[in-house]
C-alpha cells in the first residue's frame, strides 16, 4: 500500500459502512409505491467496452458537466467493472474518496479486485441492496448512477433511502439512454417525475454523444412520507407516423 494509503483506508471503511438510518425503526418497502412502468433486468456489468466509451471522452465528459474536482467524495453507483470508478478516483485525487456499489456480489468482488490490482488507496467497494444503497449520511458531493437508473427495482424507496447521503450543496448525477425502460433506457421526463416524486429537483440536462444525456438533481424541500409518493407512470410511445404519398407510391412500384 503506497504512503498515506492506511489512512485512506480508515477513512473509506466508514464510507462503506451501512448507512445509520436504522430501517428496522423506519418505513418498510411495503411502505412505498412501486413502479408503475417495467424495470430492466440486470444484463450485464458493463455497458460498453471501455476503450469505445474513452474513444468519446463519456467519462471525461460527463465529470465535467457533473463539475467534479479534486477532493470531492463521489459515490459510483451500480459501478459495475469500474469504468467510472477508477476514472473518478483520478479525477478526485489523494484527498478525495470514491464509494464504489453494485448489487450483485460477483461484480462487487471482481471490481474489488480491480481496486487492489490497480492500488486505488483512495477508493471502497461494498455491495449495497437493490432498494437502499445503504450509504452514510451528508457525506457525499455527488451520487452517480449511469446507465443503471433503469435497473432500479423499487426506484422510490431507493430515491428516499439515498437522499440524506448527500451534502447540503450535493448532486445525483443519472447518466441513461432516451429511450424506454424496456430498453434500457429512461425517457428524461419520467425520470423527471420519479425524481421529484421523492424530492429531487432537476437543475440541468444536456444530451451526450448517440441516443444518451446526462441529468443532475439535488434535494429540494421536504422528504415526502413513502405513503404519500405518487408513482410516475411512463410516457405514451408516440404514434406511428403515417407514411406520405410519395413512400406509398414508392410501396406500390415495388
Amino acid at each position: 500500500m503506497r504512503q498515506g494509503g492506511l489512512a485512506a483506508l480508515t477513512m473509506l471503511l466508514a464510507l462503506g459502512a451501512c448507512a445509520p438510518h436504522a430501517q428496522d425503526d423506519g418505513p418498510k418497502s411495503s411502505d412505498f409505491p412501486q413502479a408503475a412502468r417495467p424495470v430492466a433486468p440486470i444484463v450485464a456489468s458493463a455497458w460498453s467496452t471501455e476503450e469505445a466509451r474513452d474513444r468519446l471522452r463519456e467519462a471525461s465528459m460527463v465529470m465535467d458537466r457533473a463539475g467534479i474536482r479534486h477532493g470531492m467524495t463521489v459515490a459510483d453507483i451500480g459501478a459495475g467493472e469500474g469504468y467510472y470508478t477508477v476514472r473518478l478516483a483520478a479525477r478526485v485525487g489523494a484527498q478525495g474518496r470514491v464509494l464504489a456499489e453494485d448489487v450483485v456480489p460477483a461484480v462487487r468482488d471482481k471490481l474489488a479486485d480491480r481496486v487492489t490490482r490497480e492500488a486505488l488507496d483512495n477508493v471502497s467497494v461494498k455491495l449495497g441492496e437493490p432498494s437502499d444503497p445503504m450509504l452514510p449520511e451528508a457525506s457525499f458531493d455527488r451520487i452517480f448512477m449511469v446507465h443503471m437508473y433503469h435497473e432500479i427495482s423499487s426506484p422510490y424507496e431507493f430515491l428516499w433511502r439515498m437522499r440524506p447521503a448527500l451534502r447540503p450543496d450535493g448532486r445525483v448525477v443519472v447518466v441513461d439512454a432516451d429511450r424506454p425502460t424496456t430498453k434500457h433506457g429512461t425517457p428524461p421526463v419520467l425520470l423527471d417525475c420519479e425524481m421529484a416524486a421523492v424530492g429531487y429537483r432537476r437543475v440541468a440536462r444536456e444530451k451526450m454523444p448517440q441516443d444518451s444525456y446526462i441529468a443532475l438533481y439535488e434535494a429540494s424541500g421536504a422528504r415526502p412520507e413513502p405513503k404519500a409518493i405518487v408513482p410516475c407512470r411512463a410516457p405514451a410511445p408516440p404514434p406511428p407516423t403515417a407514411p406520405s404519398e410519395e413512400s406509398n407510391a414508392a410501396t406500390e412500384a415495388n
